[in-house]
């Protein structure tokens, strides 16, 4: 069965394809432009997103926004569950990178913080210790010094000690009265003596000097004077004087001075002085006694006229 066209369908046919071919061509052109417009705008998102994600803290670059529109171009108001999840869990994920980005970071500052303590702990240990030290090396200079201070101060006073050995100042005098021709120690000469030797216990530096006086004339005055001096003497030695401390003279008549710059005049008496040189003073006596002369006076004092011995007997 063959269809059979009538001129007025051909004509219809005609128009139409005229109208068609112009359409087609220009959509076709416009779709060119368009392909070549969404490359490069997806370019230039891709160099963004780099761009942002060397900005973020998590080196990520940031989730992209997803508008899926429905029908007639508009969002779905009855979404699924499936559809929120999916849209939720890219969120989540990233949340959780940035609580342990953040629990790195916060470990991270307290382990700087740690360090930092430690430092500052041990750099203050060390300067105790170096102030300790400058404080221990302190005391002991300053020990040395007073040290050497008190070596200097000994080794002045010892020159000084040994410039002077050769030189005795007197420090008391005792006088021992005698009747003329006799030299006996009666009970107060004793006395007298007595107290000398307690002066002279454990001293160091001192010598005595024995100064026998007579009232006879000649050798008689000489050997009197001699044998009372030798009487005293004697009995200093039986008490623990050294003898070789001990200086001897006999005077014979010769005036026996005073101290008080009276004239002097002619006795039977014995001087019994005591001198000491600057070892008396650089060693004081070991079992705590005083001095020589600590207790007396400066200036050489005799002996009183009863602290003395009266014999008894006939002058010559």
């Amino acid at each position: 069965m063959k269809m059979r066209l009538n001129p007025g369908s051909i004509t219809v046919l005609l128009v139409a394809a005229s109208l068609g071919l112009p359409a087609y061509a220009q959509s076709s052109s416009d779709q060119q432009p368009q392909v070549q417009t969404g490359a490069s705008t997806n370019a230039q998102a891709q160099a963004q997103n780099q761009n942002t994600a060397q900005a973020t803290g998590t080196g990520k670059a940031p989730l992209p926004e997803k508008s899926n529109e429905g029908f007639w171009g508009k969002m779905n108001p009855f979404a699924r569950k499936k559809w929120v999840n999916r849209q939720l869990d890219p969120v989540k994920d990233r949340l959780n990178e940035l609580d342990q980005l953040q629990a790195k970071n916060a470990a991270d500052i307290r382990d700087v913080d740690q360090r930092a303590q430690n430092g500052i702990r041990a750099a203050q240990s060390t300067a105790d210790q170096a102030n300790q030290v400058a404080t221990t090396a302190n005391q002991a200079a300053t020990q040395a010094q007073q040290t050497a201070q008190q070596a200097a101060d000994k080794t002045a006073q010892l020159n000084e000690t040994v410039s002077n050995l050769d030189q005795y100042r007197p420090i008391n005098n005792t006088e021992i009265h005698f009747r003329p021709g006799q030299s006996m120690l009666n009970d107060k000469a004793k006395d007298a003596l007595d107290q000398v030797v307690t002066q002279l216990q454990g001293q160091k530096g001192y010598v005595v000097e024995v100064e026998g006086y007579s009232r006879t004339r000649g050798m008689a005055g000489v050997e009197n004077s001699q044998h009372m001096a030798e009487a005293v003497v004697r009995y200093l030695a039986e008490h623990q004087i050294p003898v070789w401390r001990i200086h001897e003279v006999a005077m014979g008549n010769t005036p026996v001075s005073s101290d008080d710059n009276s004239e002097a005049k002619p006795g039977s008496v014995v001087r019994v002085s005591l001198m000491e040189n600057s070892l008396a003073a650089l060693n004081p006596p070991p079992n705590g006694g005083s001095p020589i002369g600590a207790t007396q006076q400066n200036s050489a004092q005799p002996s009183p006229q009863g602290a003395a011995s009266q014999p008894t007997g006939q002058p010559q």
